[in-house]
């Protein structure tokens, strides 16, 4: 028999992507999910492919050093006897000249870059001959991945969807945010892979490194390491939280996360200026279902950063309200961090499913800027020493708040105030807008029994701060919404809940606040000596706050803290009620012009209506939409808005795929920033 000749071949980018879930990447290279078979095809010259005549067998090579002992090469023979445990080749039809083959990995390969090379031969002569390189992804769907989900929506959500919305505001007012993840866009996938690249476990060992790229926890844990630039390991993002971001941008003004792994790349791994938590989970999110893993955003309110691990926060208030003697325990009004799915092998059976990977810079763990992943369920039952970091989730989500009260001649006295850390957590829902509240799978219901059993567990005490019941209590409610540019009122609710009359003092006072918990200047402010309060009576105090009042400090979290301190003379008693008012921006309306379909002209129509007394300069918009725009659109208005005109444009749109997309808008101005709007739009298949 003459040699066996290998003319040409086909990866099939297009078939494979389309069974694979990775169409969207684009068909210019091959990219797979591990367990799952591929089709190539393989065209030979002068003659056909002789069973028991020819052999063929493949080797597949992963990273700068590929060993067989290490999971990072395999060579693998055509067999009709597929071994499950590892790589396989299976013929699967045979034509006149060509020869298609199934490949397979096994479900717990190591993920990344590989080449693929066909080796032939007949009787003692053999060629070999390099065929190409694809991307081996972790696979969602396939039951013996370490990432497999169940449900197909949820792997739609968590896995495929390109767009989302993260929560903001603050627990009185929670806000979605759109947010494009884009982990499909051109040239993400080159990028997230160059990121495990530049990880300095990779530097120091780089055999160990692509040796471990088979298991979940170990990228989480590197992802939550290389998203933030803390450790001078050429991270993603720098973090800034002092409101001077002049020379990158506003973390506010962000809408996706394309934009930033692109310039993180372009200008060779400097971190790209600058991230606050809720930009850190995105990118993390997008690198994570870039890679296959199951994961989404999800912000917890009055979140705790406890940093002396003793499960209080302190806070220090003088008796006008304001915070006195910092201490470095803080309460943020939200965080947000990232949850993956993944089974955990290391640890106990009872640990597999959502897992809580912070990338946001706060402590170190093992030496580096990292946290997680760990178990949501450990944070729940309180199992402070598994892996990794669950102490300091745990804080962020059970610590108990303590506020004191410094007096003029320095003495201080507690006072009583109802807990309010780690409420609302919330993710997006399944398949639709709409608020997904998952705090039951971080804590138990406050005062169960279980709750108990858990915090003795944790060895502490439980929430010492309900028993003190003095009778007296005090809100603070906000009449109707809180309109950038607009005066409105918050009250302060005092309630006497027995049959003595009561006589206090009342301070109430307002400041501009970061979301960080820090505080501006004071933007209102009342100071009422002496309130009487009549047996079982209600008592409303409305303090007024003026736009000309917080308008110069408002920061770009818009935000109001309202601080209300009562003081029964009789007794010296205490209470503190704290009230974050989220101040709104306009809406910005989206209109959509045309009938929405694949790869024609569509006119959308973004606008927004100037509702402070001033007017606005340097006013742009930004657009962008996975599918819908190319990239992102920037639109820059030359006049200046006037105070209640409109500032309008056209945008002119070729959607690139078909499906439910969203169209994000973020609009910047001098005086209003970080403005969002979004609008899902429905795209027509392309007839064919």
């Amino acid at each position: 028999f003459a040699d066996l000749v290998l003319e040409t071949w086909d990866l099939q980018c297009e078939r494979n992507g389309r069974e694979h879930r990775t169409a969207e990447m684009g068909c210019q290279q091959l990219v797979v999910r591990r367990g799952q078979p591929f089709t190539i095809t393989l065209h030979f010259s002068g003659r056909s492919y002789e069973e028991g005549v020819d052999k063929l067998a493949f080797n597949v090579e992963t990273g700068p050093c590929p060993i067989e002992t290490s999971g990072t090469r395999s060579h693998f023979a055509v067999t009709d006897f597929p071994e499950e445990s590892g790589w396989n080749a299976v013929i699967q039809q045979q034509d006149e000249g060509s020869l298609s083959v199934s490949l397979c990995s096994p479900p717990n390969a190591r993920v990344g870059r590989y080449s693929l090379t066909l080796e032939t031969s007949t009787g003692y002569q053999g060629t070999s001959c390099h065929i190409g390189d694809f991307v081996l992804l972790f696979n969602a769907w396939h039951p013996e991945d370490t990432v497999f989900l169940r449900d197909e929506n949820e792997r739609r959500e968590y896995v495929l969807s390109q767009q989302g919305l993260i929560y903001q505001g603050s627990r009185d007012y929670i806000t979605p945010t759109p947010w494009n993840f884009g982990q499909f866009e051109d040239d993400i996938l080159s990028i997230c892979l160059n990121l495990l690249d530049t990880n300095p476990k990779f530097l120091r060992d780089q055999n160990q490194d692509c040796s471990r790229r088979n298991d979940p926890v170990y990228i989480g844990r590197v992802v939550s390491a290389m998203v933030n630039c803390n450790d001078e390991d050429r991270g993603v993002l720098a973090g800034r939280w002092d409101n001077n971001y002049e020379d990158g941008t506003s973390p506010m003004a962000w809408i996706g996360s394309v934009d930033i792994l692109k310039r993180w790349k372009k200008f060779g791994c400097q971190p790209v200026k600058y991230g606050q938590c809720w930009v850190f989970a995105a990118v993390a999110c997008t690198v994570m279902r870039c890679l296959g893993i199951p994961s989404r955003v999800v912000t917890n309110y009055n979140s705790a950063h406890d940093t002396n691990g003793n499960l209080i926060i302190d806070r220090y208030l003088n008796e006008t309200g304001k915070e006195d003697r910092r201490s470095r325990d803080m309460i943020w009004n939200f965080h947000c961090w990232v949850e993956s799915w993944m089974a955990r092998p290391d640890l106990a059976p009872g640990y597999d499913g959502w897992q809580a990977l912070d990338p946001t810079p706060q402590e170190k763990s093992e030496g580096v800027f990292c946290c997680g992943p760990a178990p949501v369920k450990a944070i729940r039952e309180g199992d402070l020493q598994l892996k990794y970091d669950i102490p300091f989730i745990f804080a962020e989500v059970n610590a108990d708040v303590v506020y004191w009260v410094v007096r003029g001649d320095g003495t201080q006295k507690k006072s009583t105030h109802s807990s309010v850390v780690g409420k609302n957590i919330s993710t997006k829902s399944v398949g639709r807008d709409s608020r997904e509240d998952i705090t039951h799978t971080y804590k138990y219901p406050e005062g169960s029994e279980k709750e108990r059993e858990v915090f003795a567990k944790a060895e502490r005490e439980t929430r010492s701060l309900r028993e003190e019941d003095e009778g007296l209590h005090l809100k603070i409610k906000l009449s109707e919404g809180a309109n950038n540019g607009c005066d409105f009122d918050v009250f302060a609710v005092i309630n006497n809940s027995t049959d003595t009359e009561r006589v206090c003092r009342l301070m109430l006072c307002a400041r501009t606040a970061s979301y960080n918990g820090t505080v501006g200047p004071q933007c209102g402010m009342k100071d009422l000596l002496n309130v009487t309060l009549e047996p079982w009576a209600e008592k409303r105090v409305p303090l007024r706050i003026l736009y000309e009042n917080y308008r110069e400090n408002l920061t770009q979290d818009n935000l109001i803290k309202v601080v209300a301190l009562l003081t029964e003379h009789q007794t010296g008693d205490i209470i503190v009620a704290v009230r974050d008012v989220y101040i709104q921006n306009p809406e910005i309306k989206i209109r959509i012009l045309g009938e929405p379909m694949q790869k024609r002209k569509l006119v959308a129509e973004i606008s927004l209506v100037n509702p402070l007394t001033a007017p606005l300069n340097n006013c742009v918009f930004v657009v962008e939409g996975t599918g819908l725009t190319d990239g992102q659109q920037v639109k820059e208005l030359e006049e200046p808005v006037e105070p209640q005109a409109v500032a309008k444009f056209r945008l002119d749109l070729v959607p690139s795929q078909a499906g439910l997309r969203k169209l994000m808008v973020d609009f910047e101005s001098d005086k209003l920033t970080g403005v969002k709007g979004y609008r899902n739009v429905i795209i027509a298949p392309q007839p064919n």
